[in-house]
């Protein structure tokens, strides 16, 4: 079951759900196409490092924000995260990141995120972090990254399949087939 006795969660006043897309220069690593999902992260003092901008690994944390919203977003209910997960529980088992500029403290960042793909115990999420225009100049590309989420059963301590509905309610939420 997708949603819980608690119904469909609410969205964060930081997130949106609609097609779109937040226009930066062109870069030949950037994704194309359109997300369903958007999530603004403010950057604090202590997300940046020595050199004054956004240390790597904190883009990491980002992502995640974002991609536990798009599930709530997509699936409803819980996130799918955690050992008291009954129904569906996720586990990251991948996550690549493409560093194109850097971010500076105070900046609004905007990440996107979809789903790419949906396998029998998987699906691959993508993301595109971006900055706006601003004191640190104009709207610019910062990260584009992947993931790969696996079903995980706490009690088995292993890989589950998919639920049927969990995948169901991605491919509705994307508006397109997902699943190989």
């Amino acid at each position: 079951m997708v949603y819980d006795e608690r119904g469909r969660a609410p969205l964060h006043p930081a997130e949106s759900v609609g097609d779109g897309r937040v226009e930066v220069p062109a870069d030949p690593r950037d994704l194309s196409g359109t997300f369903r999902y958007r999530r603004s992260v403010e950057v604090r003092f202590g997300d940046t490092d020595a050199m004054g901008h956004v240390n790597n690994a904190v883009y990491l944390t980002y992502v995640e924000l974002a991609r536990a919203g798009y599930y709530r977003a997509a699936a409803g209910g819980r996130a799918g995260i955690g050992a008291t997960e009954q129904d569906q529980s996720f586990i990251l088992a991948e996550a690549r990141l493409t560093f194109r500029a850097p971010a500076f403290f105070g900046e609004f960042l905007a990440v996107e995120v979809r789903t790419a793909h949906i396998g029998t115990r998987s699906f691959t999420t993508e993301f595109r972090v971006t900055a706006p225009d601003g004191p640190y100049g104009r709207a610019r590309l910062i990260v584009v990254s992947t993931s790969v989420q696996v079903g995980y059963d706490y009690a088995a301590g292993g890989a589950r399949p998919l639920l049927d509905d969990v995948a169901a309610a991605l491919e509705a939420f994307e508006g397109r087939r997902l699943r190989d």
